[in-house]
């Protein structure tokens, strides 16, 4: 049975017919509009569109933000104008269709968990490194939603007292210490005090505008660059040492990273894993968690809830 996922971004707005096996069969993009009414709009014309001359299958929408338990109302979105917004419900009625609401983090972590880096294993965490940090905890073999709906927001966990402010109104958030935006700060942090040591080539490719960009990181880090990847390294020493406490409790056999970060590979997860046996309670006395990289990268979103939507529509149907 065919399937339609659609993950709506702060930028794009992706779309996909996906079959039983998780492989996108077609797929459109578009930019994403700039208001609540637009965005609804442009999902249900893509809901429309997708399936062609066929009628359309069942459908899953993946949106970040907090979402209520029965997931029909985006409670508050960090990059959309969402607040207590029913989503689900209104663009249901505009495409004339029964849809399945997820958020993001976890349509991607649901799809690496039975298509991706985790299939096979009964319980998972996932964390996305992009702007911020997304998490999604599957524990034997289900999807863990919390009992208000918003469980797994790995990205807010307070790792320091009085850090960095964060959006989501605390401080010293994880996400403010080991996402891309963390990645690029740290990058300029070294860039401005090492320019004439380890952060020269990193301050020899700042931007007009100052900045430093995610690529520019990637590609010194590829080549072996000190002041790249030390500033990589400041990033993942804390991502490891969350994931030690997240294991304490949540005791996962694996650990998927996934997000821009993600890419840079074993360059990343080596210190991660560091960093997480120094962190992690007993870990000489007991078997340690697998570390791996996402292997769906930019289709998570649109796998994961799709192939939610089916096996709501198969479950409803029994």
């Amino acid at each position: 049975m065919l399937s339609i996922g659609i993950d709506i971004g702060g930028t794009k707005i992706a779309g996909g017919v996906v079959d039983e096996s998780g492989v996108i069969t077609s797929a459109l993009r578009i930019a994403t509009p700039q208001t609540p009414r637009g965005i609804e709009k442009a999902v249900a014309a893509m809901i429309c569109e997708l399936p062609g001359e066929t009628a359309i299958p069942p459908v899953g929408l993946a949106a970040a933000g907090f979402m209520n338990r029965e997931r029909t109302i985006v409670r508050f979105a960090p990059n959309i104008a969402w607040r207590d917004e029913p989503l689900r419900d209104r663009i249901a009625e505009l495409a004339g269709v029964d849809i399945v609401l997820e958020n993001d983090a976890d349509a991607a972590g649901w799809a690496e968990y039975r298509f991706g880096a985790g299939r096979g294993r009964g319980s998972v965490a996932m964390i996305t490194l992009g702007t911020g940090v997304g998490g999604a905890i599957i524990m034997d073999g289900e999807l863990s939603r919390g009992g208000m709906g918003i469980g797994g927001e790995l990205g807010h966990v307070r790792l320091i007292p009085n850090g960095l402010p964060c959006g989501c109104g605390q401080s010293g958030c994880l996400e403010q210490y080991a996402s891309g935006h963390a990645l690029r700060r740290v990058a300029g942090e070294i860039a401005e005090a090492e320019a004439s040591g380890i952060g020269a080539a990193l301050a020899a490719r700042r931007g007009a505008d100052g900045e430093i960009s995610g690529a520019t990181i990637a590609d010194l880090v590829r080549a072996d660059d000190p002041g790249a990847l030390e500033a990589l390294r400041r990033v993942a020493v804390p991502l490891g040492e969350a994931c030690g406490s997240f294991a304490a409790i949540l005791d996962p056999e694996i650990f998927v990273i996934g997000g821009g970060v993600s890419l840079l590979g074993e360059r990343l997860l080596g210190p991660v894993r560091e960093a997480f046996r120094s962190a992690l309670p007993a870990a000489s006395h007991r078997t340690l968690a697998e570390f791996a990289v996402a292997e769906l990268t930019n289709d998570a979103g649109v796998i994961g809830v799709a192939d939610l939507a089916r096996r709501a529509y198969i479950r409803d149907g029994e």
